[in-house]
């Protein structure tokens, strides 16, 4: 008998890649969240801020108490004028959105100052100079300008949120302080950080506001990373001159009234 051969196609080599599919190109690409681009877009100047020297000194342990009430001194005056700005803020259609009293800090400040620096803690408002400009940034630009706004408490209360309590910790143990002395680095209005901060970024996505108004708030996010940065260098340069310089003396801000808050009209 005859054996019939039979004939077969080419062997399949399995170690044969697949083909790439091409992209289709009438496919746009997803935009990215404002959100994540803004994160992007500014993490060069939040480091800067967060390894900034006298940070590094105050997690460490290695400051006074002295330096850490020189720095609730700043934000005091900070806080205030950016919490003024809110009120402004609140009755806007976009930036009031963000407003909320669950992140209010000014009256924790107070508290903790009172608790360090005792019942004549106002004696010791003076502020560095970038503390002065950058409140001067919070009573111009941010009262005045829904992007600066937006910019300047996103900066500020998400920072806290991101880092506030491991500071808050970490200030505990170094240097022995009560929960009544470090409410600032706490929000107990706030008990899931994580879900709040993911809400706040949604919000930022949902912004009605086009490509010019979005490198706004690059840019003003930027700016106030960079004060924060310059007034935490400049403590840093004033440590150990605080009796040399006289820690009561006026430095170009007004005090504000007895509730706390800077003067300053709200534009």
């Amino acid at each position: 008998m005859t054996s019939t051969a039979v004939t077969t196609g080419p062997a399949i080599d399995a170690t044969t890649t697949a083909p790439a599919l091409e992209p289709d190109l009438a496919v746009p690409p997803s935009p990215v969240p404002f959100s994540e681009l803004l994160r992007t877009r500014t993490r060069s100047g939040h480091g800067t801020s967060s390894r900034a020297g006298f940070m590094s000194d105050l997690m460490r342990g290695t400051c006074s108490r002295d330096d850490l009430v020189r720095l609730l001194v700043q934000y005091w005056h900070v806080y205030g004028a950016l919490e003024q700005a809110a009120v402004g803020a609140a009755a806007h259609p976009v930036a009031g959105a963000f407003v909320t009293d669950r992140l209010t800090r000014l009256p924790s400040l107070e508290a903790d100052l009172g608790h360090l620096a005792g019942p004549a803690w106002r004696d010791h408002l003076d502020a560095v100079p970038a503390t002065i400009e950058y409140v001067g940034r919070l009573r111009g630009a941010a009262s005045s300008s829904p992007t600066a706004f937006v910019a300047h408490h996103y900066t500020r209360y998400l920072g806290d949120l991101s880092g506030g309590q491991h500071i808050g910790r970490a200030l505990r143990q170094r240097y022995g302080l009560p929960d009544e002395a470090t409410s600032f680095f706490t929000f107990d209005g706030v008990p899931d950080p994580t879900a709040f901060k993911d809400e706040y970024r949604a919000r930022l996505d949902s912004l009605p506001w086009g490509e010019a108004d979005e490198e706004a708030v690059v840019t003003e996010v930027l700016h106030a990373y960079d004060l924060n940065a310059r007034l935490l260098d400049e403590l840093d340069a004033e440590r150990g001159l605080g009796a040399e310089r006289g820690l009561g003396a006026e430095r170009g801000l007004d005090a504000g009234p007895a509730s706390g808050a800077p003067v300053g009209a709200v534009s």
